[in-house]
């Protein structure tokens, strides 16, 4: 069966987006297929074709390095939780460097990640992201755990605590 908008639009399963993944893998086009189906308008259509992307392999996803940029101006611009979860989850895996450091993505991920208002995966995969773009410079690692040990803790679910203490205590990563 091909994929296409329409069935994008219906598969709302853990299966059905393994089997999107074993589509594209057997097409070898991650990045054609994120390219049409990825930044779609709807967001049920670009939901699940980015379920389906998380299931593919880090070497798989390096075809998407290209459009990095494009995937983190969705996750900051959606309106969609679920499409902004995903696509960090997809930018989590990506190669970033040095040279790669968007302070617009950096405040972003430091607002979101304390944001008491956000949903957990996305709070933790901002502090993930966080880390690794301050990882690069000491002044911006000093500055992120800053923020981590002013954060009321008792506000937030077991996995941001586990991941702030972790990052605290210099054993993430």
């Amino acid at each position: 069966m091909a994929i296409t908008s329409e069935r994008l639009r219906q598969t709302f399963s853990e299966g059905g987006a393994q089997e999107i993944c074993r589509e594209v893998r057997a097409t070898g086009d991650f990045l054609g297929f994120a390219r049409r189906y990825v930044f779609d308008s709807d967001y049920r259509v670009a939901r699940s074709a980015l379920w389906g992307l998380t299931k593919a392999t880090g070497k798989e996803l390096l075809e998407l390095q290209v459009i990095r940029n494009e995937l983190i101006d969705q996750a900051m611009q959606t309106e969609n939780s679920s499409v902004r979860r995903l696509t960090l989850n997809i930018i989590e895996r990506l190669k970033m460097d040095e040279e790669d450091l968007r302070t617009d993505f950096l405040d972003f991920c430091l607002e979101h990640m304390v944001s008491i208002e956000e949903f957990p995966g996305i709070q933790t995969l901002c502090m993930k992201l966080a880390f690794r773009m301050c990882s690069f410079y000491p002044e911006l690692m000093y500055e992120l755990k800053r923020t981590l040990e002013a954060m009321e803790i008792d506000y937030y679910k077991p996995a941001i605590k586990c991941l702030r203490k972790r990052i605290l205590n210099g054993r993430y990563r």
